[in-house]
């Protein structure tokens, strides 16, 4: 058998500088060692993935490499024949493969987890590789509860539907428990000015933007801040920056 490796890449651009430069901040020497071993990715997107591997020095020609693009939302009827390489009797079987999201870790708030779990059930080894992830990040920086905490992804779109759903979010904070979540970068401003209208004013808010990127913001306010700061036009520029979002009481 072959092994699966789950491997990070940077999460914001400023740190993939060319031939490697500037990804010894982010990623260790051994997972770039293992991305640059290997010659078999899926990849949640061919276009980064290419980037993310001449960034990392791939000793292989970029176009000689054999790039499987999963998508947002890999389907399932292909993931036994992306597998079949990495299965031994297989036709050319044996061979190693890397998982790459576009930013951040595979399988967390990214692709993955379905090919991952079917390696598993596959009787494949499954490494994981040490690398950022925003939401661990945004965790660790926000002073917030880092051992009881919820990542929920993406809230809803709606007025009304994300008011209830912020209420609900509201209730698991107050109780201690750190909410965690992340939108859409073109749609942060708006989820600001929702969250800012309508939690408690005392609960703490966190907007961590841009992390390991040249323009990293993080900020801790109480809604009851936030409320004054952007009364008067203040606040972060979350527009089109990614962002995660924390919430305590």
């Amino acid at each position: 058998m072959g092994v699966l490796h789950l491997v990070p890449v940077p999460i914001a651009a400023a740190a993939a500088g060319a031939a490697g430069q500037g990804l010894d901040a982010v990623l260790p020497a051994a997972t770039r060692a293992v991305a640059c071993a290997t010659t078999y990715f899926l990849a949640e997107n061919a276009r980064s993935a290419r980037a993310f591997l001449k960034a990392a020095g791939h000793p292989r020609p970029i176009a000689s490499l054999q790039i499987i693009e999963i998508g947002h939302e890999p389907p399932s009827g292909q993931i036994d024949g992306w597998l079949a390489a990495l299965r031994a009797g297989a036709p050319d079987g044996g061979q190693d493969a890397v998982l790459l999201s576009e930013a951040g870790c595979p399988g967390i708030a990214d692709p993955g987890a379905t090919i991952v779990a079917r390696a598993h059930a596959l009787g494949i080894r499954v490494v994981p590789w040490v690398g950022p992830s925003s939401i661990v990040l945004a965790l660790m920086a926000s002073g917030m509860n880092g051992q009881r905490f919820s990542f929920l992804g993406y809230l809803p779109q709606g007025q009304e539907p994300l008011r209830e759903r912020l209420l609900e979010v509201q209730r698991e904070a107050q109780r201690g428990i750190t909410q965690v979540f992340i939108e859409t970068p073109y749609r942060n401003e708006r989820l600001l000015e929702a969250i800012a209208r309508t939690c408690a004013p005392t609960l703490r808010l966190c907007t961590a933007s841009g992390l390991t990127g040249a323009d990293e913001a993080i900020i801790v306010q109480t809604i009851a801040q936030w409320r004054a700061l952007l009364a008067r036009g203040g606040g972060p520029k979350l527009d089109r920056r990614p962002t995660v979002f924390l919430l305590m009481g």
